[in-house]
């Protein structure tokens, strides 16, 4: 029988089903039952989101406001209309969500009021800046403040998402998902539009392997080498790219056995230790990752120059260091392959569970092996063609940088703080390793650090002769003394907790290192090698990971490098925050460091490279503390740091990204002065030696002066007091930072530079005498003296400094 519509004839209700998890039955229930399911409650944290989101979507508003009478771009116009557009209709969403639940609706400029503080919004001094700029000056606080305001919507938003039971209204969760898209999007935008605001000729070079396009100021490549035969994969020498697909990399990661091995692994970023391990597993082809061939850190000897690689190292003679000849390569697998050498030995780092004792290629499959090594292996180079394995001491965490240290009261033995930032090898391997809290046992193999003594007559009975606890609690005595991990509160940086050191920098001289320990900067007194004590440490809340660590030549400031990001990430977009991935400048006053500045790499970057600070030297100039900073493929900067609270760039290289539309893990692992000259490894394409020009900032008598500085070697972390000899070039490098400084009139500077003049027409003949012009030399030494101590600052310490050098060279013609 047909029921037409009205019918009246009853029918029975279908049945209203509500299904169980997966293998569980379902069940009827009724209509009113049903009815309760669709009234998803909201949470306090749900309204709270709302209320001050629409403050912050209003502030976005007063900004945008502000454009139509201070830019002239089109393309600003354009943004603020689109944020205008969507934030407006939005700001109306959130008012009736609130209204329609009988919640207080705020007013939009209610953040106006005293205490409103919310991730990203600008505060009321920013607010003014950014309302006094005009032109081009506006355009780049305004894209620098709304990526800022931006981020820190994408927080309110992961906060919200973090608490139980918010968001389950289905309007609300939409909200949050959309500003998750839109922001994001827009932050990218805006990236890019910064990044063209800069009008330095860094930004977007050209992409390439050999071929990239570079930029330089007062710096120039004198030589390229390609890396060695047998040190790259011949399939793919730019590398494979740093992202895979995941379910590609499920498939890899279930095959390897060498997935450990990291760009600098176990950083404050959870994602780049996830991407750095998938780098070292075998991909489908069989072709191994990018870092199996990396290039890693340099030491020098005499004109020899030592190359470290994840594969082993290569020994290059640099006697024309426009022309370095290859020696000889060393295949030994392991990583990281940092290398220092003392006399006839070398040293290098193995921290991968892929090393093997016997340097064999296969790696070691099993879990616990004897023919695994993780630790320090020692090499004999007295045959620098046929260098020979003479010692292995193993660790419980390998070593992934290490430092060498002498004792002036041991010249028999030299000693190694190995620094291990991977995990802790099974106590079944080697006895003594354990990876449990220090709570539940206190020999565990964390919070410590391996101190290593090498005969230096008899190598083969290396071994480890302590391993402090040096960020132990001296009140408490709790091992783990120092930073616990996390933020810093709103809007500051995520730290890794301090339970290990990336590098310690020690300076014998001074009898100090400085530790680069993962969530903290510390100071260690040394005058004990083998018992090494911390005497201070800093925090920092833009830091992520603290990396390396450089004293300038009179151990009265120390430089720590912020690895955000692991090594593997873009983190110099325009952006970015400039003080984090930056370095740090603090004076050490007392005893206790004192910070003063941040350095970062001042030309935006892409997407498509891994840029933050890494590894470095000091360059010598006398007079001046010169810092020379590896980005990776943000190049190489020469930084000033004389002033430690306005550093400032001198000179710098830079080559375009490897690939133009994938991040390739390549760019500058460390650029080091040696001699005259610049050294930087490139981990992706080779080895690059440059070479300082002359400019208003850096002179040629300072660079001479520098190039006079000729050490017999040079180990990554291990400085040894500068000392420059008498000549002419040092006292003119002096004479010129007083001329730019105008700390002495005009004709007295040219009085001092005849004198000079003077000096350069003695023969270097040790018979030759000039008993006229020595007096003159002493006469004047002892006028820049009276001066000298009229002043203070710089200008007392150069003038000393320049009256010691007369005094110096009045010694010689005499």
């Amino acid at each position: 029988m047909f029921l037409g519509v009205g019918s009246t004839t009853s029918q029975a209700q279908p049945p209203i089903v509500q299904p169980g998890a997966p293998g569980e039955p379902s069940r009827q229930i009724s209509a009113a039952e049903a009815s309760d399911l669709a009234g998803i409650q909201f949470t306090e944290a749900d309204v709270q989101f709302m209320q001050g989101m629409i403050a912050h979507h209003a502030q976005a508003l007063e900004m945008t406001q502000l454009l139509s009478t201070r830019t002239a771009r089109d393309t600003m116009r354009r943004l603020a209309q689109r944020i205008e557009l969507s934030q407006e209709d939005e700001i109306a969403m959130m008012q009736d969500w609130l209204q329609t639940r009988g919640q207080t609706v705020p007013e939009p400029d209610a953040h106006h009021g005293a205490g409103v503080s919310m991730p990203g919004m600008l505060s009321q001094e920013e607010m003014q800046n950014l309302q006094a700029m005009q032109a081009t000056e506006f355009d780049l606080l305004f894209l620098e403040l709304m990526i800022k305001h931006h981020r820190g919507a994408l927080t309110m938003v992961d906060n919200l998402l973090s608490q139980r039971g918010t968001a389950q209204d289905s309007q609300l969760f939409a909200f949050t998902s959309d500003i998750t898209a839109d922001q994001s999007m827009e932050i990218d935008r805006m990236d890019v539009m910064l990044a063209e605001l800069f009008p330095d000729p860094r930004v977007d070079l050209e992409a390439g392997f050999y071929d990239a396009g570079t930029a330089s100021l007062n710096m120039t490549l004198v030589a390229t080498l390609a890396k060695p035969e047998g040190f790259y994969d011949p399939h793919a020498p730019a590398g494979l790219p740093m992202r895979r697909e995941p379910e590609e990399v499920q498939s890899q990661q279930s095959q390897a056995v060498t997935a450990e091995a990291t760009t600098e692994e176990n950083t404050a970023d959870d994602e780049s230790t996830q991407d750095s391990q998938v780098e070292e597993a075998p991909t489908s082809d069989s072709r191994p990752g990018l870092l199996n061939f990396g290039n890693t850190d340099l030491a020098f000897k005499d004109d020899l120059l030592f190359v470290g690689n994840y594969h082993g190292f290569s020994t290059y003679r640099a006697e024309t260091p426009s022309s370095p000849q290859l020696v000889s390569s060393v295949v030994c697998p392991g990583g990281q392959g940092d290398v220092s050498v003392v006399g006839n030995l070398l040293i290098m780092s193995v921290e991968q569970t892929r090393g093997r004792l016997d340097c064999g290629l296969q790696g070691v499959a099993e879990p616990v092996s004897e023919a695994r090594f993780r630790g320090i292996r020692i090499f004999d180079i007295s045959d620098m063609r046929l260098p020979k394995q003479v010692a292995a001491v193993q660790t419980c965490r390998g070593s992934h940088t290490h430092t060498l240290v002498t004792d002036p009261d041991d010249e028999g033995n030299v000693y190694v703080y190995g620094s291990g930032t991977s995990s802790v090898r099974p106590g079944e391997e080697l006895e003594g390793c354990s990876d449990d809290s220090p709570e539940e046992n206190p020999d565990t193999a964390l919070f410590r650090i391996d101190v290593i003594r090498i005969p230096l007559g008899h190598p083969q009975d290396a071994g480890v002769v302590n391993r402090p606890f040096i960020f132990a609690d001296p009140a408490s005595g709790a091992i783990a003394g120092l930073w616990q991990g996390g933020d810093h509160g709103p809007g500051t940086q995520t730290t890794r907790q301090t339970s290990q050191c990336h590098d310690i920098t020690v300076y014998p001289d001074i009898g100090l290192a400085a530790g680069a320990c993962s969530g903290n900067g510390i100071l260690l007194d040394i005058s004990d090698p083998i018992n090494p004590s911390r005497i201070d440490q800093v925090v920092d809340p833009g830091f992520a990971y603290w990396h390396s660590a450089t004293f300038n030549n009179d151990g009265s400031k120390v430089i720590f490098t912020d690895e955000w990001g692991g090594g593997g990430r873009a983190r110099c977009r325009a952006s970015d925050p400039r003080e984090w991935g930056a370095d740090a400048i603090f004076d050490i006053v007392d005893g206790k460091m004192e910070f003063r500045s941040y350095f970062k790499l001042p030309a935006p970057q892409t997407e498509e490279e891994n840029c933050v600070a890494h590894n470095g030297s000091l360059i010598p100039v006398p007079g001046r503390d010169l810092f020379l900073q590896a980005w990776y493929q943000g190049g190489i900067s020469v930084i000033d740091f004389t002033d430690s609270s306005n550093p400032f760039e001198v000179a710098y290289f830079d080559r375009g990204p490897i690939d133009p539309d994938e991040l390739v893990m390549g760019g500058y692992w460390s650029a080091y002065w040696y001699r005259g000259f610049i050294y930087a490894t490139e981990i992706a394409r080779g080895l690059d030696v440059l070479e300082l020009l002359p400019s208003d900032e850096l002179t040629q008598n300072e660079i001479e002066a520098a190039s006079l500085v000729t050490s017999a070697t040079f180990n990554p972390q291990q400085q040894r007091r500068i000392s420059w000899s008498a000549r002419p070039q040092v006292a003119r490098a002096y004479l010129d930072q007083i001329t730019r400084s105008s700390t002495l009139p005009t004709e007295e500077i040219a009085t001092l530079a005849a004198l000079l003049d003077r000096v350069d027409q003695i023969q270097p003949d040790t018979t030759v005498s000039d008993v006229d012009l020595a007096g003159d030399l002493s006469e004047a030494a002892g006028s820049l003296d009276i001066t000298a101590s009229q002043l203070n600052g710089r200008s007392q310490t150069r003038l000393a400094a320049l009256a010691e050098a007369f005094k110096n060279m009045a010694e010689g013609p005499r």
